[in-house]
């Protein structure tokens, strides 16, 4: 049987799976986590640790097609004007209970379109962020950047606040493409994003580029592929679009019968894969790629990956602490997400208290699975030394969780006395792997494709 009529056989094609950038996974959270949870949660930070900090802007000048993210569009600066000051009144709240000492590993402004802040409330915020927590002496501070939507004095205030990394979200350079996802975006205006970042000393730069997108065809991915390795980026999110309009009502307007097929999906994933690896960049995960120097590159071969809600990161901390509405913390305890809406989230951090309004608490197994799920979907294997060491699990335990996977996934999968490892065959399969290990109810959330 080859290897496509395997993966057939094992369900890829019709698989729906989550991403799994949490577990449990956000469908999961409660509302028994709140604000008390939270501001205790913070304050057990150890003093003198690093942290990472993620900070949200929700608002676009345009709502692109594609996008299920949490945003709302917006074409004048009041709001945001208005949110940025109520980000400012988080971050005195937050510093209220957060430890003394603490820094930043990790920097990161996200959305929503973060580049529409206007060049005085990019320093503002960069401001008040390190009054509370200044960046560590190897920090990194990340911003995600919008081609359309940026300019020289928003770049010069972005660098001279310290940004060192810069995300550019490409999706597809090709204009019918565009047109169908509602984000038009030229290679050339592209090109001068990038440019106009190096200039200014940002030493690393990220992209994003979808695959299984309405129209894509391998000719179609290679082309843009091949225009996005003209841009040299030192690191590639290879995402899979996630078609899910019952969620996301702003992708009613694109034509889901131009969507490919999941076998079509898996072969425009290859192409755009092949023609990363022979430019050069490491394979890191199920989905990125990375220069040799690069540090996530780094953190493969150090086997110290992690997988947190922007992806793969090479961050070290153990705490993630989100700013701004629909954010979500991780602490060792648990997550917390703020409320989604910002009027909510404005009254009630006017009113003095933090915005949490749901979020779990680790229980059970919580852990274990979750090191299992992260470790497969980072190194593609799981350590039976590293749980007994890590976790008060026994053999006899692991035994349970690992025999059924490896029957129901065959030759996919190879399990010995090391551990539970999928070999690249099976690499595809990786997410729906992980789902073995999921104790939760996956029917209560619409996940994406598999592939």
């Amino acid at each position: 049987m080859d290897t496509e009529s395997q993966l057939t056989r094992l369900g890829l094609f019709d698989a729906k799976v989550p991403r799994y950038t949490s577990y449990p996974t956000a469908p999961h959270f409660g509302a028994s986590v709140g604000p008390g949870h939270f501001t205790d949660w913070v304050r057990r930070i150890p003093a003198g640790s690093e942290i990472s900090l993620y900070l949200h802007v929700p608002f676009c000048r345009r709502l692109c097609w594609f996008c299920a993210c949490r945003t709302q569009g917006t074409t004048s600066d009041v709001p945001v004007r208005a949110y940025a000051q109520t980000l400012k009144a988080e971050l005195r709240l937050l510093a209220e209970h957060l430890p003394q000492g603490v820094r930043l590993s990790r920097l990161h402004w996200g959305g929503g379109t973060p580049t529409l802040l206007a060049p005085d409330l990019m320093t503002e915020l960069a401001q008040a962020i390190f009054a509370v927590a200044p960046m560590a002496a190897e920090g990194e501070f990340s911003v995600e950047i919008d081609p359309n939507e940026i300019d020289d004095a928003r770049l010069d205030a972005l660098a001279a606040a310290g940004m060192n990394r810069a995300s550019i979200g490409v999706q597809d350079f090709d204009p019918e493409i565009q047109a169908a996802i509602g984000r038009e975006q030229s290679y050339d205006i592209t090109r001068a994003a990038a440019d106009a970042i190096r200039a200014r000393g940002v030493r690393s730069l990220n992209a994003d580029i979808l695959f299984g997108l309405p129209h894509q065809s391998p000719a179609r991915i290679a082309d843009s592929v091949q225009k996005l390795l003209s841009l040299s980026p030192d690191r590639v999110a290879l995402y899979g679009y996630a078609h899910v309009p019952w969620m996301s009502r702003r992708q009613q307007m694109i034509p889901s019968d131009s969507m490919p097929t999941p076998q079509e999906r898996l072969k425009l994933f290859e192409v755009a894969r092949q023609l990363f690896l022979w430019d050069g960049y490491v394979e890191v995960g199920i989905d990125h790629f990375a220069r040799p120097t690069d540090g996530m590159a780094k953190a493969l071969k150090a086997g110290t990956l992690k997988r947190n809600f922007q992806g793969y990161t090479d961050d070290p901390a153990p705490v993630l602490v989100g700013l701004g509405a629909s954010s979500i913390s991780r602490f060792p305890q648990g997550y917390a997400q703020n409320v989604s809406g910002t009027g909510e989230y404005t009254k009630a951090i006017r009113a003095g208290q933090f915005s949490t309004h749901r979020g779990h608490a680790f229980g059970g197994e919580d852990l274990l699975r979750a090191r299992i799920i992260e470790a497969l979907m980072c190194d593609f294997r799981v350590s039976r030394a590293e749980l007994l060491d890590t976790f008060a699990v026994t053999e006899a335990r692991l035994e349970d969780l690992f025999r059924p996977v490896a029957a129901q996934f065959g030759d996919m999968v190879r399990l010995d006395d090391s551990g539970l490892s999928i070999p690249e065959a099976g690499r595809p399969l990786t997410r729906m792997i992980a789902r073995a290990f999921d104790a939760y109810d996956l029917s209560k959330a619409g996940h994406s494709s598999a592939i």
